[in-house]
């Protein structure tokens, strides 16, 4: 039996609905983690938030961590769109030095999603085969910025990534002074600017 295009019609206008309200349910979590904290964000305050019942909530996420974990995969999205325009639009200075500014601006204006894409428990797989496209479009940002370094630029790439997360949660929980912040950032590009032509070597793992 084929779908008629009535059938066809409507089947799209339903599944549009569907991708409505989830993407609601998720914009209220937000909105909710950004007001008063991510232990606020329960099924059932998020029911009250959007006026549906609990029931299609689960629908939708088969628990409040899958929702939680939805945000965080949209945040690394958010966050690879943002490193890639930083990335893109240099052209006299240096790439790197626009994506630690664009990571460092993304954390500290969207402090409750970048502590969901990070500091909460989920369970949302990083460097595995599981992995989200979502989360590897974000970590392809900082390997475009050592291309050229072969064994090392992954390593090179997590690296830069563990000392912008550092920055960005020391300076959030107040141990980093703001004011210093600048000086920080272009202390850090100098240690990851390669010079063209040269690269870094890495040691190899040991075999156990």
């Amino acid at each position: 039996m084929t779908t008629t295009p009535a059938g066809s019609r409507i089947a799209e206008r339903k599944l549009r609905a569907k991708r409505a309200r989830r993407a609601q349910i998720l914009s209220a979590a937000r909105r909710i983690a950004e007001r008063e904290g991510w232990s606020n964000v329960t099924v059932r305050r998020l029911s009250d938030e959007i006026s549906y019942s609990q029931p299609v909530l689960y629908a939708h996420f088969p628990s409040r961590d899958g929702i939680l974990a939805a945000v965080a995969i949209e945040g690394f999205q958010e966050i690879g769109l943002a490193l890639e325009k930083a990335r893109k639009r240099v052209r006299d200075g240096s790439p790197v030095e626009s994506v630690a500014a664009a990571y460092l601006a993304f954390a500290a204006s969207s402090p409750a999603l970048y502590e969901v894409m990070f500091s909460l428990s989920l369970s949302v797989p990083f460097g595995e085969a599981a992995t989200p496209p979502e989360l590897r479009f974000a970590f392809s940002q900082l390997l475009q910025l050592f291309r050229g370094q072969g064994a090392g630029s992954e390593v090179l790439s997590e690296l830069f990534w563990a000392s912008l997360h550092g920055i960005a949660e020391l300076t959030r929980t107040k141990r980093f002074p703001r004011s210093r912040q600048k000086a920080r950032v272009r202390a850090l590009v100098n240690r990851f600017t390669v010079p063209t032509g040269q690269t870094v070597p890495v040691a190899k793992a040991r075999r156990r």
